[in-house]
């Protein structure tokens, strides 16, 4: 890993003033090592934020997301879907409402005027926040919501009702006492119909959140030495991400804690010669990004070398799967393939993969839908995804390196170019769209 002059006598120094050694008790705050990477002449002091000129969604576009919905439902013979606080909410309707046992949905009809269901001590709140329709009707704290959530689609004439998957059970209870007579669906067909397929502008804001956790990577990387804790480290990419305009975070595991894919309970500081996984992201406009990197502190061990470039062959041949009109399943097998002949897995056998190639990403981190077996959905311009096959060798280490992509008429594109080795973590210039 390179390192300027400014960061290396900035490493240094926190090493040498906050007693860096292998006794966590004796490092300096997580905290303070942010402060001071933020501070002028500090390494961080350089970055700039990247959010100018962002092209946020607005109502306009939550309106065509709304009148979308419209014609899945009449696809699949829904007349209405009741969104609770969440983030399907935030997509249709710009709202974000505290989830709280106090109900608030919004009900989207086939036909007629979203309608809003909320407290009558927040009529004047969500009046405020309401920006499609104005029917919001209200309940007092001894009655009951659901029997106006029943009379609304009793208005609209709706009896077939999509409950989004987040919803929580004593909506979907509650609305089951109140009206037995309606037949209660999945609203999976709208909502994921819906959110699966990114807007230009929806991707634009993506890729300006990956290329800020990009830039974050590229700030941080460069402090990891012997010594460090993870949580001085994730101090330190959370102040990485603020000083470029945006929240966000970087998890790191050391050693042999990286087998885990998502890391142990288990602490300890980083030691010389420790394979590094990172894993983190940031939220631009409500957008996401989810990028991975793994390193070593200090010269890789031809072991480490021959994993990670397993993984990026790994990766590279997932993204190579990764054609309009194949199966998401196809994508899952392409590494596994790679791994096997190897000579690891198959499956989820380790050495080897331990879980999806990848997952939908969007508003959500996690969302719908997935590079994993049995998931025979089409890819198609629009949908979004981590592409992460990493390995884990138990008892050893874990490799993973994950970027993200999204379809295009074209085919695959690179939100950020990958690795091109263990020890260049970040690669310069823009993506390529090609690994």
């Amino acid at each position: 890993m390179s390192i300027d002059r400014r960061t290396f006598l900035y490493s240094s120094a926190i090493a040498a003033g906050a007693g860096l050694t292998a006794n966590a008790a004796a490092l300096s705050p997580a905290a303070d090592v942010a402060e001071q990477a933020t501070a002028p002449g500090g390494p961080f002091s350089h970055l700039k934020p990247m959010t100018a000129g962002i092209t946020r969604i607005d109502v306009e576009d939550r309106k065509a997301r709304v009148e979308k919905a419209r014609r899945l439902m009449v696809e699949n013979k829904i007349d209405a879907i009741i969104l609770d606080s969440g983030t399907s909410l935030v997509y249709f309707t710009g709202i974000s409402w505290w989830a709280s046992e106090r109900t608030f949905v919004a009900i989207l009809p086939a036909r007629g005027e979203v309608a809003y269901v909320c407290p009558k001590f927040e009529e004047g709140r969500a009046r405020e926040l309401v920006t499609i329709g104005s029917d919001v009707r209200t309940w007092e704290e001894h009655e009951s919501p659901f029997r106006l959530i029943a009379q609304v689609l009793k208005d609209r004439g709706a009896s077939r009702i999509g409950i989004e998957e987040y919803a929580r059970f004593f909506v979907f209870d509650g609305l089951r006492q109140a009206s037995p007579a309606l037949q209660v669906v999945s609203a999976s067909p709208v909502t994921i119909g819906c959110r699966v397929i990114k807007t230009p502008k929806e991707i634009a804001l993506m890729q300006r959140a990956m290329n800020i956790t990009i830039e974050a990577y590229r700030a941080v990387i460069p402090l990891l030495k012997p010594g460090m804790t993870s949580e001085q480290f994730s101090a330190l990419a959370s102040a990485a991400h603020r000083a470029l305009g945006a929240e966000g975070s970087i998890g790191a595991t050391f050693g042999e804690a990286t087998a885990s894919p998502h890391g142990s309970v288990k602490r300890r500081p980083i030691r010389e010669g420790d394979i590094v996984l990172m894993d983190g992201g940031c939220n631009v406009d409500g957008y996401r990004s989810d990028i991975s990197r793994t390193v070593v502190v200090g010269t890789p061990t031809k072991r480490q070398r021959e994993i990670w470039d397993l993984v990026k062959r790994g990766q590279a041949a997932a993204f190579a799967a990764a054609k309009l009109g194949a199966a998401c399943e196809d994508v899952d097998a392409a590494p596994r393939k790679v791994y096997a002949e190897f000579g690891f897995g198959p499956d989820y056998k380790l050495p080897g993969l331990p879980h999806r190639t990848g997952h939908g990403i969007g508003m959500d981190g996690h969302e719908w839908t997935n590079f994993v077996r049995g998931n025979k959905t089409k890819l198609a311009p629009g949908m979004c995804f981590s592409n992460e096959p990493m390995v884990v060798v138990p008892g050893e280490f874990g490799v993973r390196i994950e970027d993200c992509i999204y379809m295009t008429e074209q085919g695959a594109r690179w939100f950020t170019t990958p690795s091109p080795a263990i020890d260049k973590p970040v690669a310069l210039g823009r993506p390529a769209g090609r690994p």
